[in-house]
């Protein structure tokens, strides 16, 4: 069996307390999480991409943001958990707000990728350039939010 190489990956219901970086054998990984062992997000490097990482942002236990240098453009990763759909719709536009916030930190000429769970269902149709054939199911409420 061949083993799969990852360099990035992003990580959601982290549950640990407090926010920061740590090593992990090669691996360096940054988190953001709250008071409690609930929630929590992170993004893990393999050794070669943690060379090119330049600073973590921890903007809440939903939402991290992590920006890495290359040669040719510069890389920001915001990794998200979004509130269940049992949540409040006051939680919903707080995570929201805290993805516009992690937008603060980035340069217009900046590569954005955001990644997470969303925990959203966008269906299996073509939206513009926004989301592809390959979702499952019939989009819902929260899938109509993220599109937007």
């Amino acid at each position: 069996m061949e083993r799969m190489k990852l360099n990035i990956l992003g990580l959601a219901e982290v549950r640990w307390k407090g926010a920061g970086s740590m090593k992990l054998g090669s691996k360096t990984l940054i988190y953001s999480k709250g008071h409690t062992h609930e929630r929590g997000v992170g993004i893990l490097f393999d050794v070669t991409t943690a060379k090119s990482l330049r600073s973590g942002c921890q903007i809440s236990n939903r939402v991290v943001v992590a920006k890495l240098i290359a040669k040719q453009l510069n890389l920001r990763l915001i990794q998200v958990y979004a509130p269940t759909s049992n949540s409040e719709d006051v939680e919903v536009e707080k995570f929201y707000e805290e993805i516009e916030k992690a937008k603060g930190y980035i340069k217009s000429q900046d590569t954005i990728i955001v990644m997470g769970d969303f925990n959203a269902k966008l269906g299996d149709e073509r939206v513009e350039d926004v989301v592809g054939p390959s979702g499952i199911g019939t989009i819902n409420e929260r899938g109509s939010r993220l599109i937007e």
